[in-house]
């Protein structure tokens, strides 16, 4: 994300203008965007003119227009973020309180208002701003007939690609057919990872598969770029990586992160915080239970009695409409930081997200053994 200017009292008003460079902005944005903030950006909309016949004419003209935020939708596959609210500036075209949709989209700017920027806003606002947050792993996850390309970036998943195709069996009188086949899916997997992965985004790609297809293709992607001189990839060879998984479907993309050799590349970013927390929140849960809880009303309790080492939370926990809700989970950081504890904001867009997501989006490691935890209800 491009901080143009900012102007903010922390715990207090201000704006910010930013542009959105890639879809991990757009992300961002999202989570920074609540009902009640204010959005300037520039769009376009459609305006009647009386014509010289006495008839209407549509046309579509440029204006600048603040909207005051009602409501916050994110396209994940278009890369596109709705925001629907009245119009507040003075125009010629849309009266004032005029409900309204504005797109925001890469590359254009826009100014985000709040009356309060809390301590997660100006976190958010400072990890879009850090390089160093990036994960940009690109990821080819296969077995044979199937495979998913996927980008992960610092906040956010894509699959860019699926591809699928027929196999025959390997034994009896369809084995004529299993190679044509099988090299059939590698040109299509090929076509697909040179069409979405850009070395000059990604640190490295991964290509991961239960047995040997992954080894397979990758000989098949190699033969290719000899032969048809795809300089891409035979410049960028050595940073091509092959990883063991159980299957070729999205769930075991966390079987990638989570290979030492993908961790060492990754190491520095949020994706590899939130993979290893999670790590260890599992590891604690399996072999001292007592030292692990999940779940609001237990991680509440545990903080009242100052018991959180490492607090794991999910950013859709502060998306709520309730402005005291979030501001329940934003103290709760705040405090659990400041009693010298660590968190993690999960991206719910994340395939760890998605794990804590299913244990209610909130969990803790704890400094000590809470065996009570377990009489309270959830």
């Amino acid at each position: 994300m491009k901080i143009v200017r900012r102007d903010i009292e922390p715990d207090g008003p201000g704006s910010v203008k930013m542009v959105p460079e890639e879809a991990d902005d757009l992300w961002v944005a999202y989570n920074l965007i609540a009902a009640g903030d204010t959005v300037m950006a520039v769009t376009v909309r459609k305006v009647l003119r009386e014509a010289a016949s006495g008839g209407r004419d549509a046309e579509r003209v440029k204006l600048k227009l603040e909207i005051k935020v009602e409501t916050v939708e994110y396209d994940k596959e278009g890369s596109v973020l709705r925001i629907r609210g009245k119009n507040i500036l003075e125009n010629e075209h849309v009266k004032i309180g005029a409900f309204h949709t504005l797109e925001l989209d890469l590359h254009r700017p826009f100014v985000l208002r709040k009356v309060l920027w809390d301590s997660l806003s100006l976190d958010t606002l400072h990890q879009a701003s850090d390089i160093k947050a990036s994960a940009d792993l690109a990821v080819v996850l296969m077995q044979e007939g199937l495979a998913h390309i996927l980008l992960v970036g610092k906040s956010v998943t894509t699959t860019r690609s699926r591809v699928e195709t027929s196999i025959p069996r390997k034994h009896g009188p369809s084995i004529a057919g299993y190679d044509k086949a099988l090299n059939k899916f590698f040109d299509n997997v090929l076509q697909a990872f040179l069409k979405h992965v850009d070395f000059n985004v990604v640190r490295c790609a991964v290509i991961a598969s239960p047995g040997f297809t992954k080894d397979q293709f990758h000989r098949h992607l190699l033969l290719e770029a000899e032969r048809r001189q795809l300089r891409a990839i035979i410049e960028n060879k050595s940073r091509i990586i092959l990883v063991h998984t159980t299957s070729g479907y999205k769930h075991s993309l966390r079987e990638v992160l989570d290979a030492p050799n993908v961790m060492n590349i990754i190491k520095n970013t949020k994706a590899a915080e939130e993979v290893r927390a999670l790590k260890d929140f599992f590891a604690m849960l399996s072999n001292e239970p007592a030292r692990a809880c999940y779940g609001p009303k237990h991680v509440e309790v545990a903080h009242e009695q100052m018991a959180i080492q490492t607090l794991l939370i999910t950013d859709e926990l502060f998306r709520s409409s309730d402005v005291a809700t979030r501001q329940k989970y934003v103290n709760l950081v705040d405090s659990v930081k400041a009693s010298g504890g660590t968190a993690h904001i999960f991206s719910s867009m994340h395939v760890s997200g998605e794990q804590l997501a299913q244990l209610t989006g909130i969990a803790a490691i704890l400094r000590f053994p809470l065996p009570d935890l377990d009489d309270i209800e959830m």
